[in-house]
């Protein structure tokens, strides 16, 4: 990476690590009795008073490094809001469309489930909910939310819209962003990026495949099923190596197929949309290989700093065979300004979207919403206490073992990094310009090297 590159990226500030003061501990079979009152053996520091956006704050702004570029849009998915405030109304008509309602009151969390989601999305997002809480003991504010694990977003931009928690919008929809959490066998993000990283040094860009990589579920999108088309055929070579993901024969064969470590053998990884977003977007990034964007219309907490021609290479929806043979050639032809672009990517999820930041992130936005609740939140009658151990301590198999293996070991002793201010409206519409300009020049030279080649 070059060293201008590294040098742009702040770093977290780490606290010191010390000897694991977070262990679970659960009820022995003997003594069941315990099971329904696992929270309380717990204490829980009181939240300190409410304080000004750290960003106004000098003393905080001089102990701490400034957040990362994407903690910026924390105040564009808020502003909804900013001027009328949350009323306890307002959390309350998102309901039919949330799978959970979460509080923290006191420094404890409580859950109310209306009902349960996909896989094991729900679980392992409040799971997230109580890592935060452990890694910033008396941080979070008392707080009322509701959450969905869908993926499409749901709540259009309107006047007074209900608040709502999710992975995922696009441009007409106000839905809140937070954090996607692994499943189906995907690894607690801090072990994988190591695995990435390591999967990165012992396979050199220049010795991968010289082909563009896509695994995945191909019934869920037209695009998907476009991009099939795009492996060779009749004599024909688009450049791309594509494969459907069986999910049911994985799962039969233990998941031997869907190392994502392993899956950095190709000089190229495509991404493509499935329902809306895909969680897949952060495992593609991670390999040092340029990723072929298919035209995105969705995006997560972070995605929207990422920069085509900078971070990854745009694919036209309507040409993507067309336009993955080009690009293909084009980093073939240019290997150093295509690493250069795979390394820009890599170096962006490994490095500013680490755990560390994550977690900064999740405290950073909740933190924000909380100000602009206008009601003190109590707690429904339906509620339960979230811990370590109410939620880890039923599970088992692989759900135990990621429960585990994601869990925090120790709670962060410094201050967060400085939230950065608001986008202004200019800065805005800047970035908007420069992402669709760097779009057209590369339409530009494909459609320049397709009629040339026709």
């Amino acid at each position: 990476m070059p060293s201008s590159m590294v040098n742009s990226i702040p770093h977290p500030h780490h606290p010191p690590y010390q000897s694991k003061p977070f262990k679970l501990a659960c009820p022995n079979q003997t003594s069941p009795s315990l099971s329904s009152n696992l929270c309380r053996t717990t204490t829980i520091a009181s939240p300190p008073s409410p304080a000004p956006s750290p960003y106004n704050d000098p003393l905080i702004t001089s102990s701490s490094p400034s957040c990362p570029s994407y903690f910026r849009w924390i105040h564009e998915d808020l502003k909804p809001w900013a001027s009328t405030g949350i009323t306890r109304d307002m959390v309350e008509r998102a309901q039919p469309m949330a799978a959970f309602r979460l509080l923290v009151i006191g420094g404890r969390l409580y859950v109310e489930q209306y009902h349960r989601v996909f896989q094991t999305r729900d679980l392992f997002t409040l799971w997230g909910f109580v890592q935060l809480a452990n890694r910033f003991p008396g941080r979070l504010p008392d707080l009322d939310l509701m959450f969905n694990c869908e993926d499409p977003p749901t709540v259009k931009n309107s006047p007074s819209p209900p608040p709502l928690f999710r992975y995922c919008k696009d441009d007409t929809t106000v839905d809140i962003l937070f954090p996607d959490w692994a499943e189906i066998n995907i690894k607690p993000w801090k072990e994988l990026s190591e695995e990435m990283k390591d999967a990165n040094k012992r396979v050199k860009w220049k010795k991968r495949r010289p082909y563009a990589y896509w695994k995945g579920n191909e019934g869920v999108s037209r695009h998907r099923q476009d991009l099939m088309r795009c492996n060779p055929s009749h004599g024909h070579d688009w450049n791309a190596r594509v494969h459907n993901q069986d999910w049911e024969s994985e799962i039969k064969n233990g998941f031997k197929e869907s190392n994502l470590a392993e899956q950095c053998t190709y000089r190229y990884k495509i991404f493509v949309e499935g329902r809306s977003w895909s969680v897949s977007e952060k495992y593609t990034l991670a390999c040092d290989s340029p990723n072929l964007f298919v035209t995105t219309h969705f995006y997560d907490f972070m995605t929207r700093s990422l920069m085509p021609g900078q971070h990854f290479w745009p694919i036209n929806e309507n040409t993507i065979c067309r336009s993955i043979k080009f690009a293909v050639d084009w980093g073939n032809k240019n290997q150093d300004k295509a690493q250069k672009i795979g390394k820009k990517g890599s170096g962006f999820i490994l490095e500013e979207v680490s755990m560390d930041y994550v977690y900064q992130y999740m405290l950073h936005l909740l933190t924000e919403y909380a100000k602009l609740l206008r009601y003190k939140p109590s707690l429904p009658e339906k509620a339960t206490e979230l811990c370590m151990e109410s939620m880890a301590c039923d599970q088992g198999g692989k759900v135990r073992e990621f429960l585990m293996e994601s869990m925090v070991s120790w709670a962060s002793n410094t201050e967060p990094c400085t939230l950065p201010p608001p986008y202004g409206a200019e800065e805005l519409e800047e970035l908007r310009s420069k992402k669709n300009a760097a779009i057209k020049e590369v339409e530009k030279w494909e459609k320049e090297a397709w009629d040339k080649g026709h």
